[in-house]
């Protein structure tokens, strides 16, 4: 059965894409989408992704009820890499948390301080269905944990120590080149 995708991220203000974000996703089905499926739900993932300036996103947050996840995070060597995760779980986790802050693209102009764990390993699925293992730590992993919260029906605001509002004009004088 062919994937609907929603051509936009769902936001908490609509009251049934919230009852959706918080709707603990299905595990995904390889023997139900073909792999020119796949392709085409991971590419209106990385395009949705890129509009709105994330690092990651889950299924989910464009309508799909399915255990996907990608992520986009700038290496050491200041390389770009790309993750597209099925079906993941959480293997192991470090003991050191970190807090640190946190932004969700269906909670706009919403941040928060978020502890997470430092360091994790996770195991799922490629694109292909083949079984793959990650160890990630600072914000890769904090971009995974993020990212399986949404599979799971949670939202960063759960998580957060704190949350505050910062206008949009505010947020791009942040990232303005100085």
């Amino acid at each position: 059965m062919p994937l609907t995708i929603a051509d936009h991220i769902f936001l908490i203000t609509d009251k049934e894409e919230y009852k959706f974000l918080r709707r603990k996703t299905k595990p995904f089905d390889f023997s139900a989408h073909t792999p020119k499926e796949i392709q085409e739900l991971l590419a209106k993932m990385k395009k949705a992704m890129h509009a709105a300036k994330g690092i990651g996103l889950s299924a989910n947050q464009i309508g799909v009820d399915a255990q996907v996840f990608i992520a986009e995070v700038q290496g050491a060597q200041g390389e770009t890499k790309f993750y597209a995760v099925f079906n993941p779980k959480i293997e192991k986790v470090s003991k050191e948390m970190e807090i640190s802050e946190e932004g969700c693209l269906s909670i706009p102009k919403t941040f928060g301080e978020v502890p997470r764990a430092r360091e994790i390993t996770i195991k799922g699925q490629d694109k292909k269905g083949k079984p793959i293992k990650i160890k990630a730590w600072a914000l890769l992993a904090r971009v995974f944990q993020h990212e399986m919260d949404h599979l799971n029906g949670m939202l960063f605001i759960d998580r957060a120590t704190s949350t505050y509002e910062i206008p949009a004009s505010e947020r791009l004088a942040r990232k303005a080149p100085r």
